[in-house]
């Protein structure tokens, strides 16, 4: 079932970058993005709060809380690099670049998690990484 959610992911995310080169045309990249976190923020406080998830807030450990403040961060990061990106290029050439973070992930994933990765995955990251740099490549 991953799969399925993994692959709606992806669709979503390209989505967001075709609507987000069309979003920020004339006006300041950081606006944009405040604009697209007030949506985020309402859609999924609305399907929390309709689903009734909301009670899950008392068992949140400390630990819960200060790394998903740090995800948020980096979220927010991200979010203003991406729309700065595709502000200034090609979504054709920003959103390969941007998928870049598979890799990365992977990358950090064994630093920090400690997972193993398989020559099958290690393969796939190579090639995501090759292919982002022959998209970007003008």
């Amino acid at each position: 079932m991953w799969f399925y959610y993994a692959l709606l992911s992806a669709l979503f995310a390209a989505l967001t970058a075709i609507f987000a080169k069309i979003g920020v045309a004339n006006i300041n990249s950081n606006l944009a993005t405040g604009i697209r976190t007030v949506v985020v923020l309402i859609l999924i406080w609305t399907i929390v709060l309709v689903k009734n998830e909301a009670k899950g807030i008392g068992s949140l450990t400390k630990q819960n809380i200060i790394f998903l403040i740090l995800s948020g961060l980096a979220t927010g990061l991200s979010w203003l690099f991406y729309f700065r990106a595709l502000q200034a290029g090609k979504v054709s050439q920003v959103a390969p670049v941007d998928k870049l973070s598979v890799a990365i992930a992977i990358v950090l994933s064994v630093i920090f998690l400690k997972e193993n990765i398989s020559f099958k995955e290690i393969v796939g990251a190579g090639l995501i990484i090759t292919g982002a740099i022959v998209l970007a490549v003008k």
